[in-house]
């Protein structure tokens, strides 16, 4: 069986260390969605070490934490699924209260129409803070 996210980058790669990856997901309506990628190929969070549960969730929180300070989103959804993809990764979705499907969940019942463009050349600003922040 092959793997999505061992053969391909995922999203547009924003930043990257030896273990992980953080990309911008080209999904139309949610600007800022972005997965952070375990790089090697395991399923679950217990297949890590404690070091490594502990530095994927750090950036997780920084991806976060990097959303909000530049998005000011309502909400922000963290979800770690893999049912489609079992590869380790974990989407960070900021979430407004005028986005697709808000307030259900991004995968639900869409509640309005998708606005078009408004992730438009994200890439550049959440690449340099995420850099800023992570090294």
């Amino acid at each position: 069986m092959s793997c999505d996210l061992c053969a391909e980058a995922g999203g547009k790669l924003l930043w990257q260390d030896g273990q992980c990856r953080v990309v911008l997901v080209n999904e139309p309506g949610y600007p800022g969605f972005c997965r952070v990628i375990w790089k090697a190929h395991v399923r679950e969070m217990t297949d890590l070490d404690e070091s490594e549960r502990s530095h994927l969730m750090w950036i997780v929180f920084a991806v976060e934490a990097v959303l909000r300070d530049l998005l000011k989103p309502h909400k922000i959804n963290l979800a770690s699924l893999g049912n489609v993809t079992p590869h380790l990764h974990w989407h960070v979705i900021p979430r407004f209260e005028n986005d697709p499907h808000f307030p259900q969940p991004v995968w639900g019942q869409p509640q309005r129409a998708i606005r078009p463009g408004a992730s438009h050349g994200m890439g550049v600003p959440l690449a340099a803070t995420l850099a800023a922040r992570l090294g």
